[in-house]
């Protein structure tokens, strides 16, 4: 394995066992997730759909093959992890609440940036 290959792996597996234990804690609605997500102004129907996106996004991630859909986790995650610190940054939360979707923000450009090429979009012809 290739330092650029591990250090795929080295970011991409804890930002997908992060993303697994949260997508499961918001499906069963984890009491101080549920308190979080009532202060920040959500309903809490959202911690179902979160937690259905966020276990359907690991998977797309880190199964082999379909790069585009891959690619459309990558955004998804990307727009949740902005709209998560967005949202603690709008309520006045302190830096505590705020930091983890911004280290997880790092994982994924990381885990992006670093991604073999078996593991990438094939450009278009027309992109060529």
């Amino acid at each position: 394995m290739d330092r650029k290959t591990l250090g795929y792996w080295l970011a991409t597996a804890p930002f997908a066992l992060m993303l697994t234990i949260s997508g499961v804690a918001h499906l069963v609605r984890v009491e101080p997730i549920a308190e979080s997500m009532v202060g920040l102004g959500y309903p809490l129907y959202v911690m179902t759909i979160l937690g259905v996106a966020k276990l359907l996004g690991v998977a797309a991630l880190v199964v082999p093959g379909r790069p585009l859909l891959r690619e459309w986790a990558y955004a998804g995650f990307t727009f949740h992890l902005i709209g998560a610190t967005a949202s603690h940054l709008f309520a006045g939360d302190p830096l505590g609440p705020t930091l983890p979707p911004v280290v997880l923000l790092g994982l994924l450009v990381a885990s992006y940036r670093l991604r073999p090429d078996d593991r990438r979009l094939p450009l278009s012809p027309i992109a060529a």
